[in-house]
């Protein structure tokens, strides 16, 4: 039971204790705590019947007495007197511990709080990936393309900035939510992502953010576009495995794709469209609602991409571009933009480019990017599906 409620309420219960605490460093050291009682307690007795009020409590009071330890009452009075005025918090719902909040969603709440303004885009998507998502520094590293040193340093820088200055966890007022949104937007793609590669709780998740966001922000075009996005990619998900084995587009079996999903994707974009949306998010859902045609209209795929590119500078929506260009007809020219692309730690890359060499009867120049994009990969399906097109050569 302890492995699902993690996996379900880590983000719930860290959301409830960054907001009571103000302290990410804290709040994080205090929900593993609780955790790790949980799990050494609910294997000898009989588990609450509120888990999430418990180990919000359980963290608050482990926070408490490290507070104490440290000598730090002082500055932490409030907080105290927090915790003093609700003493029965174990048996209490998780939503009488809480205020009743600007934002109705914790963990949207907590994103919106790590994305703060002072802080460098890239550390507040990457402080959240960690907060909300549970994240490893790997994980974050791996979403970035950069390597986990790197990361860890961004990591621990963000966390010195909030101490060194103050920077509040606290919702900002809803006027200034717009400028946090680019942020926050980034977070819930993060997420999705993850879950795409295999942690279907976390892609679960990002569409449940996606949800709470459009609820919360209905005339933002891009907020629509993301959630159309999530849901079309998703909607195809049962269709991405056979087995143990990867299965790209064009040979999956369409009828294990989600219709109902795919029309309510392609309503939200019909909404996202209607209010004039051309960003990022909107392209990218488009381009996913062309994906779930049959025919696919390859070439108005490239020519959404070759948009997309323009607007984002991104060296990814290019390998992207490349791929439909190929799916068009045209691997040479597809083979020239990825070969002047810079991302040579980049598996997709590497697999791509031996599709297109394999295409070109370029065999030996195919074996090798399929090599180094099997040194890259990291889940099984997608080595299994490297090494399967390795024998096909």
């Amino acid at each position: 039971m302890i492995e699902q409620v993690f996996r379900e309420q880590w983000a719930r219960v860290l959301a409830s204790l960054v907001g009571f605490l103000g302290d990410f460093d804290l709040a994080e050291d205090a929900c593993q705590d609780a955790f790790a009682i949980a799990a050494e307690r609910w294997s000898r007795e009989r588990p609450p019947e509120n888990p999430v009020a418990w180990l919000i409590a359980t963290a608050r009071n482990r926070a408490i007495d490290r507070l104490r330890r440290e000598r730090t009452l002082a500055a932490k009075t409030r907080t105290l007197e927090l915790l003093a005025a609700t003493p029965d918090m174990v048996d209490a719902a998780p939503e009488d511990i809480v205020d009743d909040p600007l934002i109705p969603d914790e963990r949207l709440e907590l994103i919106f709080c790590c994305c703060h303004p002072a802080l460098a885009i890239e550390a507040q998507v990457a402080l959240t990936l960690r907060a909300l998502a549970g994240l490893s520094t790997q994980e974050i590293a791996d979403a970035f393309l950069v390597s986990p040193e790197t990361m860890k340093r961004r990591l621990s820088r963000a966390k010195t900035k909030i101490t060194a200055t103050g920077i509040p966890f606290a919702v900002p007022e809803d006027h200034a939510l717009p400028d946090r949104l680019a942020a926050v937007l980034a977070v819930v793609y993060l997420i999705f992502n993850q879950g795409y590669a295999g942690r279907v709780d976390l892609a679960a998740e990002a569409i449940r953010l996606g949800r709470a966001l459009a609820t919360l922000m209905p005339d933002e075009s891009e907020v629509l576009g993301l959630l159309a996005l999530m849901v079309l990619v998703d909607a195809r998900r049962d269709a991405r495995l056979r087995g143990d084995e990867l299965v790209l587009l064009a040979d999956q079996d369409r009828s294990l794709w989600d219709t109902e999903r795919i029309g309510e994707g392609r309503a939200v974009l019909d909404r996202a469209l209607s209010l004039g949306g051309r960003g990022a998010y909107v392209l990218q859902a488009a381009i996913a609602s062309l994906h779930c045609s049959e025919p696919v209209d390859w070439p108005q795929v490239t020519a959404l991409y070759g948009e997309l590119a323009a607007a984002t500078g991104s060296p990814v929506v290019d390998l992207n571009r490349a791929v439909a260009l190929a799916q068009a007809g045209c691997p040479q020219a597809a083979l020239e933009i990825v070969d002047g692309l810079e991302l040579d730690d980049y598996r997709y890359l590497h697999s791509t480019r031996g599709e297109l060499l394999a295409r070109l009867k370029r065999p030996q120049e195919a074996r090798a990017a399929y090599l180094r994009a099997l040194e890259l990969a990291f889940s099984e399906p997608e080595r299994r599906f490297l090494r399967r097109r390795l024998s096909e050569l």
